[in-house]
């Protein structure tokens, strides 16, 4: 035998140790392999069980704490009902207090009067008067219903006689007059041209 039959022979014997070789490792590698892949896995319904009891446990309240949160929740309940109550009984008493609202009105001495409204009393001055009345009038000129157009019969007034007075132009032609009474102060009126005429006449007639 040469030497090139020799090297053929030799790798012929190679790749037979090396099948051999494969052969024997691979039932091995699947015995290892197949207890792995049917391993079942462990049942954790215990554990979870367990878990799931104690977390139920943690979250109800137990049947003593039931019946407390339940008288709470009562208590709570009729408190908002008494203090509804309440409410409405003050409500409704406050439109009759209103209505019950008396006005006096008296005068201790020639430069004073007083003002009494349920029960409490407050002293006014001339100069205290005259910003009440002016505060009044102007008030009272935006109020419902006017003051009758004509006048009202048993009226009481106070007459200023001859009063001092001032008279302004304006730019649409009316007059504005401005009168001085002693008892309401300076009282403003503005008259168009025609009811100028007509106040001229009404004064002048005999």
């Amino acid at each position: 035998m040469n030497l090139q039959d020799q090297i053929g022979a030799i790798d012929v014997g190679v790749d037979q140790l090396i099948q051999a070789a494969s052969a024997a490792h691979a039932p091995v590698a699947a015995d290892a392999a197949a207890p792995q892949a049917a391993a079942p896995t462990e049942p954790q319904a215990p554990a979870d069980a367990a878990d799931t009891a104690e977390a139920v446990a943690a979250v109800e309240p137990t049947q003593p704490e039931q019946a407390a949160l339940v008288t709470q929740d009562a208590a709570s309940d009729e408190a908002a009902t008494a203090e509804a109550a309440a409410a409405e009984a003050v409500n409704a008493e406050a439109p009759a207090a209103d209505a019950r609202a008396m006005l006096e009105v008296g005068r201790p001495s020639q430069n004073e009067i007083t003002m009494t409204i349920n029960g409490q009393t407050v002293s006014l001055h001339p100069m205290q008067v005259s910003q009440l009345i002016e505060e009044l009038a102007n008030v009272r000129a935006s109020m419902q219903p006017e003051p009758p157009p004509g006048i009202p019969p048993g009226w009481r007034f106070a007459s200023t006689k001859n009063p001092m007075m001032a008279v302004q132009k304006q730019t649409n032609g009316d007059r504005l007059l401005v009168m001085r009474h002693t008892g309401h102060g300076w009282v403003p009126f503005t008259f168009s041209p025609d009811m100028v005429v007509q106040m001229y006449m009404m004064l002048t007639q005999r």
